[in-house]
């Protein structure tokens, strides 16, 4: 166990590479419920998200959800999260746990529209189901129709019983669910989703798992690939910034930069000297630090070891040599490309 944006998480409760490969094969089951959760009412509840957010929250339906980035006068992301269209006057956000107090303010702070903003955080546990086999485990617990459940939409009903929200959505790369429930609730709903998962090999990961898998997708984590001076070009997250929309915080700076181009980007990494990367090595090329390794890790499903750099852009194409310092020596790494794992179906 360790703590984790103010919360006492565990790492791994049978292991990572056993964890890992049980999301990738079969099903796990994650405690997400560090994650933060803000929620948006009124008759310009959207406006007030678009204002703030690079993606467009106005082409949403009922039902559907959205990952965006909110974001600063530079371009750089406050965050990264999730937006729920409830409806059209209600909206619930899923944003990362140590930025949820900031994440609120920052909307409070910056909303001059007929919007009620209210971190909700408290009222809610997540609990994520993912792997091939999640949707098997999933829609024994719930009447809601979970197989006709569009990737990145959701549904409000019971779940084990109690209410709950039913998002397919995830971080691990893999099809999958996330539930959110009554904070109360919790413990009740984690071990009937275990009793359920149990003829599918159902496995609780922690955070180590998480993170490879995560990685293996290449998925960005804040504070690591992105970060208030990351911008979403620079983090390869251009498909979620919509230009054309109206004036939103930060439009400004991107419409310039996709203009000019960017002089750095995220680009993926494999060892191919005897090492293993981690954050925060320095990156070399020709014995000049390029750039800082911001998440790498040895990766089960591909047995190699992987990682995400931010290169300036003229190294930044597949197949380049680069040596990452490894307790004061270069080992070599090659560029490759991202993601690192996909899933075939």
């Amino acid at each position: 166990m360790i703590d984790f944006g103010g919360w006492e998480m565990p790492v791994e409760y049978t292991g990572i590479v056993a964890e890992h490969r049980a999301v990738r094969t079969g099903v796990g089951l994650f405690d997400v419920s560090h994650m933060g959760e803000i929620e948006i009412h009124g008759p310009q509840a959207v406006d007030l998200i678009d204002s703030l957010c690079c993606n467009r929250a106005a082409s949403l339906r009922d039902g559907q959800a959205q990952y965006t980035g909110l974001l600063n006068s530079q371009g750089g992301f406050v965050d990264d999260l999730l937006v729920h269209r409830i409806n059209s006057e209600h909206f619930f956000l899923c944003v990362n746990a140590s930025n949820q107090d900031s994440d609120y303010a920052w909307i409070r702070d910056n909303n001059p529209f007929e919007a009620a903003v209210a971190l909700t955080s408290t009222d809610y546990a997540q609990i994520a189901i993912q792997g091939p086999r999640a949707l098997s485990v999933a829609s024994g617990l719930t009447k809601l129709d979970l197989v006709s459940m569009r990737y990145y939409w959701f549904g409000r009903g019971e779940f084990c019983g109690v209410p709950a929200i039913v998002a397919r959505t995830g971080y691990t790369g893999e099809d999958g669910f996330e539930v959110y429930v009554p904070s109360s609730e919790a413990e009740g709903v984690w071990r009937a989703i275990l009793a359920k998962g149990g003829k599918d090999g159902i496995l609780p990961c922690g955070l180590g798992a998480r993170n490879t898998l995560r990685l293996e997708a290449a998925m960005s984590l804040y504070g690591h690939e992105i970060d208030a001076h990351t911008t979403p070009y620079e983090a390869g997250l251009g498909w979620i910034v919509k230009l054309r929309k109206p004036a939103f915080r930060g439009r400004e700076a991107l419409a310039r930069q996709k203009a000019e181009g960017i002089t750095r980007k995220v680009v993926g990494f494999q060892m191919r000297g005897r090492g293993i990367a981690r954050d925060g090595y320095r990156v070399l090329i020709e014995g000049k630090e390029v750039g800082q390794v911001t998440s790498a890790s040895p990766a089960p499903s591909l047995g190699a070891n992987i990682g995400l750099c931010i290169l300036p852009i003229e190294y930044s194409n597949p197949g380049g040599r680069i040596d990452i310092e490894i307790r004061g020596r270069p080992v070599v790494a090659e560029t490759i490309p991202i993601p690192f794992y996909k899933r075939k179906n």
